[in-house]
Order: structure tokens, then sequence, then C-alpha cells
């Protein structure tokens, strides 16, 4: 799997490099352009994961202890953290969404009825795991309703809960919109409350917490160290953001709006990673300083992460409903809501008893951007040749059109 996923690493980034100098001024433009400021928001948005909000707390103390894990101990905790979220692995989400903007319109390799099928298993799949993930991570989160480490059945019923209400949300764009929005505002309001928490209420210094936000540069002192799998579980996260690549550039390319592709890049790597790096160094603030996140701290963090997973849910649900033909009109409201409920139910079951894993689907991914390589290889080199600057640089009205997100 190691090999498999270098592999997969060195094909992203010789790809990336390609598309810059080969296209690198091309003007960008997705079926729905918006403008710049809003493409931003809705990667970020769409890029959220209930692992942002619970993971980091979880995982410094293992960063830290450097005689069990000598492999970390070329730069601190919080860099390593930022280092498995931030930068250079939303590069992965520019591959992609370049491809489906620019290239899959002239090659339709995702047209095909296998590459379909199986783009959509992928889809299905993450969106479970999303959906494991919060169950996996609530015992940590709430140990006033167990021991800390148990799943109870009322956890079960919290994820089912959340699962229903993404089914619901994704039956209109409205609903969408609404979370979107909303989970951004919660996103940097939890930010504000536990600022509050440790500056005001505990009367640390703010010096001290800007000197936390500069620890973050031990990642860009040592970028290259993250470029292929540290360890296992380096080798995990790694998995899991090619598991997320194909169906967030899927998303994101619909909304390019008059960017060139440099700036696309730029635009995909540096904006999500300021509010990371500014989340990350509160968490570590808080860690460091041996900060109680119990009571109200944990029941935000829960909140905003549940928002994060019905935000993500529901935009992954319509992308593969839409690809599939599993559409609202189609199925009656009552019918979609009960095959995708039972549907996403049961894979996050299986993930839970270990029946599946992302790093399955993430190697799939990797599988995919090989196939897609080979056909376009054999197929339509000529189509990819010919794809030239002046074919998109248009002219966008952003008055006329409407955003849907």
């Amino acid at each position: 799997m190691t090999l498999w996923l270098s592999a997969g690493i060195i094909l992203t980034i010789a790809a990336i490099l390609f598309i810059l100098m080969r296209w690198g001024n091309l003007q960008c433009n997705g079926v729905t352009p918006v403008r710049a400021f809003t493409f931003i928001a809705i990667l970020f948005t769409s890029g959220l994961d209930v692992g942002l909000i619970m993971f980091p707390l979880t995982e410094f103390s293992g960063y830290a202890d450097t005689s069990a894990s000598p492999e970390y101990a070329f730069t601190n905790p919080l860099a390593i953290e930022f280092g498995f979220w931030g930068f250079y692995i939303w590069s992965f989400y520019f591959l992609t969404c370049f491809y489906f903007c620019v290239i899959e319109p002239k090659v339709k390799f995702f047209e095909i009825p296998l590459v379909k099928w199986v783009n959509n298993i992928v889809i299905i799949g993450t969106c479970a795991f999303t959906a494991y993930l919060l169950l996996a991570n609530l015992p940590w989160y709430l140990p006033e309703l167990g021991d800390g480490e148990s799943v109870l059945p009322t956890f079960y019923l919290v994820v089912g809960l959340v699962i229903g209400l993404a089914v619901y949300s994704s039956t209109d764009l409205k609903y969408v919109r609404v979370l979107s929005l909303s989970s951004t505002w919660m996103f940097f309001a939890l930010i504000a409350f536990m600022w509050v928490g440790a500056f005001i209420f505990d009367t640390n210094a703010i010096s001290d917490y800007f000197l936390t936000l500069g620890l973050v540069g031990g990642y860009f002192s040592h970028m290259e160290s993250f470029v292929l799998p540290l360890n296992d579980y380096h080798q995990f996260y790694l998995f899991w953001w090619f598991a997320w690549s194909i169906m967030i550039g899927q998303f994101t390319s619909r909304f390019v709006g008059g960017l060139k592709t440099w700036q696309v890049l730029g635009a995909m790597m540096v904006f999500p990673s300021i509010p990371i790096a500014i989340w990350f160094s509160l968490l570590y603030f808080y860690y460091k300083h041996d900060l109680a996140t119990t009571g109200l701290e944990n029941i935000a963090m829960v909140i905003v992460g549940v928002t994060f997973v019905i935000n993500s849910l529901d935009s992954l649900i319509r992308l593969y409903t839409d690809n599939l033909n599993l559409t609202v009109e189609r199925l009656g409201k009552r019918n979609y809501w009960l095959l995708n409920f039972a549907a996403l139910s049961v894979l996050t079951l299986l993930f839970k008893l270990d029946f599946l894993q992302i790093q399955w689907v993430g190697a799939l991914v990797i599988g995919i951007f090989f196939s897609a390589v080979g056909y376009i290889f054999l197929n339509k080199m000529r189509s990819v040749r010919a794809i030239k600057a002046e074919d998109y640089d248009i002219d966008v009205d952003f008055k006329k059109i409407e955003s849907v997100h």
C-alpha cells in the first residue's frame, strides 16, 4: 500500500507541474462561474470535515511522544498536525478541480459507464466514512454520556439523526446554501468562543498565542518531509485526502470563474490553510497550557463538528445522486430519503466493524488517476494538446449568474 500511495503522490505532483508549465496562464471557467471570493468560500465549506474539529486534541500528545514515534522529532506537534491537514495536500484538490474544469469536458473519461460507477462508489464510501468519524470520536468529546471510550446507543442515534438530516438537506439546494453559510460562521464563532475562554476568563497573555501560531512555521521549513508518508498514520491521512480529492474537484470545478490556473492553485492551497492554522494553534495552546475543554467547550465543538458533517454529506449526496440519476424528481422525496439513509447507515456500520477502510477508497482513487492518464495517452492526446488559453479566456458577467451554493 505504501508503494501504491507513493506512486500516486508522485503522479499527482508531476501532473500539477505539467499543468502549471503548459496551462499556467489559462483562464479557467466552470459551468457556474462565481467571483473569486465566493469560489474560495465554496471551497472552504465543501472541504470542511468533522476531523478538522475533533482530531487535533486527540493527536498532539502522540506527535509529542518522540520516544515512541521518533519520525516526528524533526519538528513540533503543531507543525505536524498542520502538515497533515494544510497547504500541500490541498494541491490534490487543485489537480482534480482543474481536470474537471478544463480536461474532462474534452476527454469525457468519467462518462465511461464503469468509471462512472466506480467514481460514485468512492463518493458514497467517503460519505459513510465521514459519518463513521463522527461516531468514533463522540465518546472522547462527550465523556459525560459514557466512559470516554465505548460507543453507546446514544451515539448511534446522534449519527443516525445527522445522516437523516443530511439526506433531507440534499433534497433542495436552498438547504445546501444555508448549511454552507452557517457552518462557516459557526466555525469562526467557535474560534472566538475558545479564544475568549483562553484569554479573557483564564487571563493568559495573548502574545503567547501568537508565539504558538509561529510554530506552524515548522511545517514550512520541513515541508519536504510531508510529501511522502512518514509512517502508517500519515499514510492513513494521505489516502483519506485522495479519497476526498475527486469529489471535491468535481464539485468546486463548477464554480471557477475567470481565475488563471496558477491563481486557482494559490487560492486552493493558501486560503483554506489560514483558518486551519488559526484553529489548530488555538487548540495547541489549550493542549500546552492544560486548559480544560470539558463542558461548554466540548459541546460547542460537537455542535460545529455535527454541522460540518451535515454540510459535507448533503453536497456529496446530491453529487452522487445526480450522477446516478437517483434524484428526488425521479424517486420522490420519501423513497429518495429512505434509499440514501439506508445505504449510508449500512456503510457507516461497515466502517465501524472494519469491513471497510478509507485506505481502500483512497487506493481506488489512485487507480482512477492512473487509469485516466492511461486513457488520455491512448485515446485523447490530440484533444488535450488542442487545449489553448484562448478557448477559455471569456468574459463572465457575474451579475447574470446565480450561485447555487
